[in-house]
């Protein structure tokens, strides 16, 4: 499902199409202080990561800024969906794929559990720090081999605490791990304060989310800069190397305000993928679409269209970003470990899919004499997660 929607949008929008966010002031700016408010509004930008966010903030300290007297507004109106339970899909809401979109997302949603090892202790905190929820460190010491140590660390939410327990391998020392923990406009409120600090900002006020009337007040607020997104080649990259959910659900969310304007809404990414569709000639009528990311089990396409799709891609000026967009087997990615040793590394371009029950792979095989062949294996059956030898084997019988 993300090829589908990363193929929609590369030859909707264009390889070079950015995601903006932006940062308006209500106050005037004298020796470095805002005498009013900073509203950060969402843009729908999918890779506004630790480090990016990093470089807008001091973006804004070059733009003057260093002391914030009023509080820092966060501007969510170009997404409009209902509260997501990131419980709901698969009952596991800390794992990173769960995290809910949203206009402004930082970090993918995540703050990292960093564990360490001392004189025998085992130590755990949240990096950066949060005041909620709090740590309850229950975690025992294990002479297991440290490969598969996060399967042994049991992460369980319970009310305002997170509960660690299980054991963690002595030999592992210092390991991280990221978690969907907070809100979006929580954990946007714990990094904005940890990186403001460090780069030498000041702000004694709130981080919240803006009301319509800050939003829409009669003094309009003043542009100060303006924060491009990597382009949507490398965006593409991106979900489909790594199969990145939340950034495939804000692009499919981003179609459908692009086409319909915003507020973007689930309703609006799935007319907008099916007016594509259409405009394109690509006829598939078994589609079923949610959220644009195959996290879904409603979601649906056949084999044979997406072999259409994928031979349609292959006429399109972005061709070329699309399929460098897919994993290579056995170098990147979800690929990185497949076919290890053998002369199909580096031959395959393929984006899988996994779900209980469900295997998916879907791309282009170099052939002989430098020709490329298509290739869809769709698997739904309960010994699905047993199909690695058989994709395996499909792989090579298409190279030949």
């Amino acid at each position: 499902m993300k090829l589908v929607t990363t193929l929609a949008a590369l030859d909707t929008l264009g390889p070079a199409h950015t995601f903006k966010t932006r940062i308006y002031v209500d106050g005037p700016i004298a020796d470095g202080v805002l005498s009013g408010n900073l509203i950060l509004q969402g843009g729908g930008d999918p890779a506004l990561t630790l480090e990016r966010f990093w470089l807008l903030l001091r973006e804004l300290r070059e733009r003057g800024v260093r002391e914030i007297r009023g509080d820092v507004l966060l501007d969510n109106h170009y997404y409009q969906l209902d509260p997501i339970d990131p419980a709901a899909f698969d009952q596991a809401p800390l794992r990173p794929y769960n995290a809910p979109p949203s206009a402004l997302l930082v970090n993918f949603n995540t703050l990292n559990l960093r564990l360490s090892m001392s004189d025998g202790a085992i130590g755990a905190r949240i990096d950066p720090p949060a005041s909620s929820p709090a740590l309850v460190n229950q975690l025992r010491n294990s002479a297991a081999p440290c490969n598969g140590w996060r399967a042994q660390v049991e992460r369980q939410p319970d009310s305002d605490k997170l509960i660690l327990t299980g054991a963690y391998p002595t030999d592992c020392g210092d390991q991280s791990m990221p978690l969907n923990l907070l809100s979006p406009e929580a954990t946007l409120a714990v990094l904005f304060g940890a990186l403001w600090r460090e780069l030498g900002g000041l702000h004694a006020g709130q981080v919240r989310p803006a009301s319509s009337e800050e939003r829409m007040a009669d003094a309009a607020p003043a542009l100060l800069l303006e924060f491009d997104s990597p382009p949507l080649a490398q965006l593409a990259r991106d979900i489909n190397k790594f199969s990145n959910n939340v950034m495939a659900k804000m692009l499919y969310l981003n179609l459908g305000a692009h086409r319909f304007e915003a507020p973007a809404t689930w309703n609006k990414g799935e007319r907008a993928v099916r007016a594509w569709l259409k405009e394109r000639g690509l006829e598939i009528p078994e589609l079923v679409l949610e959220n644009g990311s195959g996290l879904s089990r409603i979601e649906r396409i056949s084999a044979r269209s997406l072999a259409d799709m994928l031979n349609y891609a292959a006429t399109r000026p972005a061709y070329f970003e699309f399929a460098a967009s897919l994993p290579a087997v056995g170098l990147e990615g979800t690929q990185k470990t497949r076919m290890n040793g053998s002369p199909m590394v580096g031959s395959a371009w393929l984006k899988t899919g996994s779900l209980n029950r469900v295997r998916g792979l879907a791309g282009y095989v170099l052939g002989p004499n430098g020709s490329r062949r298509i290739l869809v294996m769709l698997i739904n059956h309960a010994n699905a997660a047993a199909a690695g030898k058989a994709q395996a084997a499909l792989i090579e019988w298409a190279a030949q």
